[in-house]
C-alpha cells in the first residue's frame, strides 16, 4: 500500500501541475451588461475567475458576496485607470505623486474586492524625455509601488500593450495606443530585473506579444517566474483562440508545462456566441 502510494504521487502531483487556471475579463466578452451578470454568465461557462476594469463603479460587498456564491475569484482589477493615464502615468516622474496616489487607492480597492493582482499601465510615452530616462522614471515609479502592494499582498502585473495594430478592438472608436511606451515583452522582463521585487510581475498578454515580438512559447519557458498572468485574444482581430495564427494549444500546453500557477484570462471579442467560444476553449484547456 505504501508502495503503492509512493509511485502514484508523482502522477497525482504532475497532473495537478497541468491544470491551467481559467479567468474572463467579463467587459470584453459581454458588453453591456451588469458585472453580477457578468460573472453569472463566468460561472455557466465553468471558468475558475473574473476580472474586470472599473472598480469604481461597483460595490465591493455586494459583488463580493455574488461571488462566493458562485464559486468564482477575482483575478485582478486595472491598477491605474486606462492606457494613457493622463496625470498618474510611469514615464514622467513629475507625475510620480499622482501614480503612487492611485496605486494606493487600487490596493485598498483590491483588498476590497479580495484580490490579489493590479494591473498597470506604463502610459504614453514623455516626449520631453529621452527613453533611458522614461525607462529610469518606470523602474523608480515601480519600486515605490511594490512599497505600496507588498504589505497588502498585492502584486503589480506589469502589462506590455503593442503598438502596430491600426484599431484596438476592445476599444474600436478610442485611440489605438500607438503612443504607448512598454510596448515590447523583453524590455518589460529587463525593467521588471531592475525592479526586482516579488511583488512585481508580468501580464503577459498573448495578442499584444504576438504583434510586436511572436516568440510565445520560448519567452514562456525562459521567463515562467516572471508571468503572473495571462490573457488570451488570436490575432489579427483579437478574436477567440482558433479564428488566427496563434496555436493556443501548443501555447496553453507550455504555460502547463513550465509550472504556471496564475490564471489564464479570456480577454477577446467574441466572433461567436461568446459562451460558445468559452466553452470550446475550456474544452481545448481539459484536453491538453
Amino acid at each position: 500500500m505504501l508502495r503503492r502510494t509512493a509511485l502514484t504521487l508523482p502522477l497525482a502531483l504532475a497532473a495537478a501541475k497541468r491544470a491551467l487556471r481559467l479567468s474572463v475579463r467579463v467587459e470584453a466578452l459581454f458588453p453591456g451588461q451588469t458585472l453580477t451578470a457578468q460573472m453569472e454568465r463566468v460561472a455557466e461557462a465553468g471558468y475558475d475567475a473574473f476580472e474586470f476594469g472599473d472598480w469604481r463603479a461597483a460595490d465591493a460587498k455586494a459583488i463580493n458576496a455574488r461571488k462566493r456564491r458562485l464559486r468564482l475569484e477575482c483575478a485582478c482589477l486595472v491598477g491605474n485607470r486606462s492606457v494613457n493615464p493622463v496625470g498618474m502615468g510611469l514615464c514622467d516622474p513629475a507625475e510620480r505623486a499622482g501614480f503612487l496616489a492611485e496605486i494606493r487607492a487600487s490596493t485598498q480597492a483590491a483588498v476590497e474586492f479580495e484580490t490579489k493582482q493590479i494591473v498597470v499601465l506604463t502610459g504614453f510615452k514623455a516626449p520631453h524625455l529621452s527613453r533611458n530616462q522614461q525607462r529610469a522614471s518606470i523602474v523608480e515609479g515601480l519600486k515605490r509601488a511594490c512599497d505600496v502592494v507588498s504589505p497588502a499582498g498585492v502584486t503589480i502585473i506589469l502589462e506590455p500593450i503593442n503598438t502596430l495594430a491600426k484599431v484596438e478592438p476592445l476599444n474600436p472608436k478610442g485611440n489605438n495606443h500607438a503612443d504607448y511606451f512598454l510596448d515590447h515583452v523583453p524590455e518589460a522582463l529587463d525593467l521588471l530585473r531592475q525592479v526586482n521585487h516579488p511583488h512585481a510581475k508580468l501580464l503577459y498578454d498573448l495578442y499584444h506579444a504576438q504583434i510586436m515580438n511572436g516568440n510565445l512559447i520560448e519567452t514562456i519557458r525562459g521567463n515562467i517566474a516572471q508571468i503572473a498572468h495571462v490573457h488570451v485574444g488570436d490575432v489579427p482581430g483579437r478574436h477567440e483562440p482558433g479564428t488566427g495564427e496563434i496555436d493556443h494549444r501548443n501555447v496553453f500546453r507550455a504555460l502547463r508545462d513550465a509550472g504556471f500557477g496564475g490564471y489564464v484570462a479570456m480577454e477577446y471579442v467574441p466572433q461567436g456566441d461568446a459562451m460558445a467560444t468559452l466553452r470550446a476553449v475550456r474544452k481545448l484547456v481539459e484536453g491538453l
